[in-house]
């Protein structure tokens, strides 16, 4: 008698029991996620290259400079990169600094980032490393090769 009292549930009666989906809901559900997928992934693409497109035909309204600041940032970024073994875009000539690497790539228009200058309008223009004038501030540090 005190066995047919006890229910073997684990205590768990507040819990609803899940419905058992109907066999054509699940089908429904399977051809939606299907659709989901494959369509904002090309969309997704698609718009990225046109904003590269719009970007790389607009007329630039940013200087051709590499400020101070970018000069920094990408110097010192390149060198945390460098010393963690990153590979060295220029032939080394005894070279065991990490900062000193980077201002040789930097000489030689060889560090592969883009700068991204944001606009007031809350759009950005990007500047490959390579497309930017820098200016011969570590001569003057370095010793004026």
């Amino acid at each position: 008698m005190a066995d047919e009292d006890f229910e073997m549930d684990g205590g768990y009666d507040e819990e609803p029991m899940e419905p058992e989906p109907d066999e054509g809901a699940e089908e429904e559900l399977e051809a939606d996620n299907k659709k989901e997928d494959d369509v904002p992934d090309a969309d997704l693409a698609d718009t990225e290259e046109r904003q590269e497109q719009e970007q790389r035909e607009r007329p630039r309204k940013t200087s051709k400079y590499m400020t101070k600041y970018e000069r920094a940032r990408i110097l010192g970024t390149r060198a945390l990169q460098i010393s963690m073994n990153a590979p060295v875009m220029v032939e080394l000539e005894g070279e065991t600094d990490p900062l000193e690497i980077a201002m040789k790539e930097l000489r030689q228009r060889k560090i592969p980032f883009t700068i991204r200058r944001y606009l007031p309008d809350g759009s950005y223009e990007d500047w490959g490393v390579d497309e930017l004038i820098v200016e011969d501030s570590w001569k003057r540090q370095v010793g004026g090769d």
